[in-house]
């Protein structure tokens, strides 16, 4: 009797791969990809470094230095605290004068930009083919291409005696603005227009197009439309918008001295004491005018949602 004895032949051994070393990249990436917080808090603290150091402690040492003071006899700067530059500020019918001034300019720019913008804003987001909105974006965005020392001065050229505004009204009889109050608010709002388009037209693209349709099926027409249905939607892109004019307005200082004649705002009234007297103090003392009035403004939009569309 015979038995079969079968025979495997044995296995091939599996090659042995190598476990890759362990170095200490490896081990922080391992690290990171299981800790989102911290891939996230590594690759935000080098922005919020930079504008801690350059924002917050340029912010601290304004305040800081408004409380000093200069010795009139050396032209020092004596770092004991007072509250001179302060009460000065506050009570000087100067600089009362010229906040109500800047604050009165700042919302004139403003308000002229958020009319010129919503058209525009409009007509890009719901009206203009998507080949046009290109072109209209891209038009929106070329003068911030350009210097604004350029687009200053060119609008100087524009407003002066004998320049091209002059040779339009002349055949009707007219005269041109020249410099000034006017002339300040007319370059400020061209400067500042792009920048309150922007938010504007971002937030109409956000309305949907159903809203609009079904306000039509309902019998709604245009102006009711625009105003309870359009409005609403976009009122926090809008004061989103008026943030940006109001606030580069209120501490703008170049165009008032290439434009503005003999006019004063804060911002020259800073550039004049940094400059001209060398009374830093006094300078830090104005300049938190213009940053009290925007951080209450901020405070009071806040809630509107104005915020999250910058």
């Amino acid at each position: 009797m015979t038995t079969n004895t079968r025979v495997t032949a044995p296995a091939p051994a599996r090659p042995s791969v190598p476990r890759p070393r362990r170095t200490p990249a490896r081990a922080a990436s391992v690290f990171l990809s299981t800790h989102p917080r911290t891939r996230l808090a590594l690759l935000l603290s080098a922005p919020l470094f930079w504008l801690g150091i350059v924002y917050i402690v340029a912010l601290v040492l304004l305040l800081v230095t408004a409380f000093w003071s200069v010795d009139s006899f050396t032209g020092d700067i004596t770092t004991e605290f007072t509250l001179d530059n302060i009460i000065e500020v506050l009570t000087g019918s100067l600089y009362q004068t010229v906040t109500v001034r800047t604050v009165g300019v700042a919302l004139a720019v403003t308000l002229i930009d958020v009319a010129l913008a919503l058209p525009i804003a409009f007509f890009m987001a719901k009206v203009a083919t998507p080949r046009m909105r290109r072109v209209l974006l891209i038009m929106v965005l070329t003068p911030l291409w350009a210097s604004y020392l350029v687009k200053a001065y060119a609008w100087r050229s524009v407003l002066s005696q004998d320049g091209i505004l002059e040779w339009l009204v002349a055949p009707f009889g007219g005269e041109t603005i020249g410099y000034g109050l006017p002339a300040t608010i007319i370059t400020l709002s061209y400067l500042w227009l792009p920048y309150v388009i922007l938010p504007i037209y971002a937030g109409l693209e956000r309305v949907p197009d159903s809203l609009l349709e079904a306000s039509s099926d309902l019998g709604g027409r245009t102006w009711p439309t625009l105003r309870h249905v359009v409005f609403p939607l976009v009122l926090p892109a809008i004061i989103a918008g008026t943030i940006f004019s109001f606030s580069l307005s209120l501490g703008d200082y170049i165009t008032v001295n290439i434009v503005g004649g003999a006019s004063q705002m804060l911002g020259n009234l800073v550039y004049t004491n940094v400059g001209a007297a060398n009374n830093l103090p006094l300078a830090s003392a104005i300049a938190l005018i213009p940053i009290v009035i925007i951080f209450g403004y901020l405070f009071l939009v806040r809630r509107t949602g104005a915020l999250d569309n910058l």
